[in-house]
């Protein structure tokens, strides 16, 4: 295999400031982004692709970051993909081997998480597929999306099966006054939510459902979205370069290539 993918995770992208003024913000970002990433690869470089094409090689195999190029539009988000290579590999593109780049657009929803949920409960999500009729035989999320994670965010002694809850400190983690939305849970015991995102999706309108299932496999009923308008963003223009430019009326053409 010419590149490996196994082995390096915590792919992240910081957008770099062309300056930073005294109160510590950033003012005109340019199109400069800081790759950072945490790879088992130990004696081999690495290559960083931003939405499918190279972007750099890394000059060091003990290198874990690379200064590359971003989109200028923030209207559509940017794949940054990391992988590893051996040094002989240095000056070769791998893009045409990669996969390609998600051309849909994702629906993200916030799922209230309201304390009277029991502990082990857990969610499934549903879509219509923009058929308009939801198909509850298949949800979209690859396993059950537990509600309670974590023990300490549920309350227990008194608003859940006796012993079943963190009985002598209750919602120790969970969101308190002032932290959620006011008004929506117990007094002092804010509701918070959890969030869902789906895969890419193709344009269309979409409707959503989900349904709580407890620990012993009763479900609820569904609770389904409004239907959801999804708008995949633009194709990001790999090159652009000026093909005529007139000084009489000061008309300049310009060529847009996505290859």
């Amino acid at each position: 295999m010419p590149f490996y993918r196994d082995g390096i995770e915590n792919v992240r992208a910081l957008a770099l400031p062309e300056a930073v003024s005294a109160d510590g913000t950033g003012s005109a970002l340019s199109c400069a982004a800081l790759a950072t990433w945490r790879s088992s690869h130990a004696g081999r470089l690495h290559q960083v692709y931003v939405n499918g094409c190279l972007a750099g090689t890394t000059l060091d195999t003990r290198q874990r970051r690379l200064v590359v190029q971003a989109p200028a539009s923030f209207h559509a988000a940017v794949r940054v993909e990391v992988v590893a290579i051996d040094p002989r590999d240095a000056h070769t593109d791998f893009a045409g081997e990669l996969d390609p780049s998600p051309t849909g657009g994702r629906v993200r929803f916030g799922i209230l998480r309201s304390q009277t949920l029991p502990i082990g409960a857990k969610a499934d999500v549903y879509s219509d597929n923009g058929s308009g009729e939801t198909d509850y035989g298949r949800p979209l999320n690859a396993s059950p999306i537990p509600i309670w994670p974590c023990v300490q965010d549920k309350a227990g002694f008194g608003m859940a099966h006796f012993g079943a809850g963190d009985f002598g400190y209750d919602a120790a983690a969970s969101v308190g006054f002032g932290k959620g939305s006011f008004g929506h849970g117990q007094f002092g015991l804010d509701a918070d939510t959890i969030e869902w995102i789906s895969s890419p999706l193709p344009l269309g309108r979409y409707r959503f459902a989900v349904k709580v299932i407890d620990a012993d496999g009763n479900e609820s009923t569904a609770t389904e979205t409004n239907p959801i308008a999804v708008v995949p963003g633009p194709k990001p223009a790999a090159a652009l370069s000026i093909t005529a430019f007139d000084p009489h009326t000061n008309q300049l053409t310009l060529h847009v290539s996505d290859q």
